[in-house]
């Protein structure tokens, strides 16, 4: 484990330990020397505490550290608000971006009941006979693009929060794990796997949806924390087992009106990039991925 933050004995940090509790940061605070040391498995949840106790409201009206007071204070208070917002994106610029663009796309669609008006987005109609003629096909830089922007499209808000929560979740790690150039490939290759895959397995390009992508992430993060451990990518099998049941009960349940083949496509285009990854850590550098 690594030390986080130190502060004084004086410090009442229950509430606080209980609010990040309730966050998910598995944390350990324990005494030395007069100080509360505040222990973390890594230097991302690190820097969660950090910023939390940054903002936390350690004065005589909230004395407990109350959640609801930090809340109502620093949540709802527009500097503030502003503050974190550009906060996170300097943190994550691509996913921010990526998520700023789908809640845009999704209030002038009216969260797909008007898909008419982001029409443009669709993939395109290409040649469906197979993968070789479609890319034959693919003959302007306007239908490359609109290969990938089907990821931006989303239908229903449960849809565009679920995908915009597992974005941000595993966008922000790997932004800050490896070179930005190499996430936004990542995002390209996914994106672009998944929607032609869907593409081609329905024959029709009236969907979309950023699913294929977070799949696509997931597998990549999976791959990469398993075999390169000192990344620090909050994944583990328990995680990477429940994407992979949701997508097979998806399919049985509700093959109809989800686009399986864009999840799967994406999930696989992750494993591959995450093992190229992998296998260029150990043949190029000469070091074994696990260490």
């Amino acid at each position: 484990m690594i030390r986080a933050a130190s502060l004084s004995i004086d410090v009442n940090l229950l509430r606080f330990s209980r609010f990040m509790q309730s966050q998910g940061i598995a944390h350990r605070i324990n005494e030395e020397s007069g100080q509360q040391i505040i222990w973390v498995e890594g230097e991302q949840q690190a820097t969660l505490i950090r910023e939390a106790l940054a903002n936390w409201p350690f004065d005589e009206d909230s004395s407990l550290g109350s959640p609801a007071a930090f809340n109502l204070q620093h949540v709802f208070n527009p500097t503030v608000l502003i503050a974190k917002l550009v906060q996170a994106f300097l943190r994550a610029p691509v996913s921010f971006s990526l998520i700023v663009a789908c809640l845009l796309v999704a209030m002038l669609s009216l969260f797909g009941a008007q898909p008419q008006r982001v029409a443009i987005l669709f993939y395109p109609l290409l040649d469906t006979s197979g993968l070789f003629p479609l890319l034959a096909s693919m003959d302007t830089p306007v239908e490359v693009l609109r290969s990938l922007s089907p990821m931006l499209l989303h239908f229903g808000e449960i849809h565009l929060v679920f995908n915009m929560m597992w974005l941000w979740y595993f966008g922000r790690q790997l932004e800050s794990a490896q070179p930005r150039w190499l996430f936004i490939v990542l995002i390209i290759f996914c994106s672009f796997v998944g929607n032609t895959a869907q593409y081609l397995s329905s024959g029709y390009n009236n969907f979309g949806g950023m699913s294929g992508v977070v799949y696509g992430l997931v597998g990549y993060t999976w791959i990469v924390h398993t075999f390169m451990p000192r990344s620090n990518l909050l994944i583990n099998n328990k995680m990477f087992m429940v994407f992979v049941v949701a997508l097979i009960a998806m399919e049985i349940v509700a093959s109809s009106w989800i686009a399986s083949a864009a999840h799967l496509g994406g999930l696989a285009a992750g494993l591959v990039a995450g093992l190229v990854l992998v296998a260029h850590n150990r043949f190029a550098f000469g070091r074994r991925p696990a260490k």
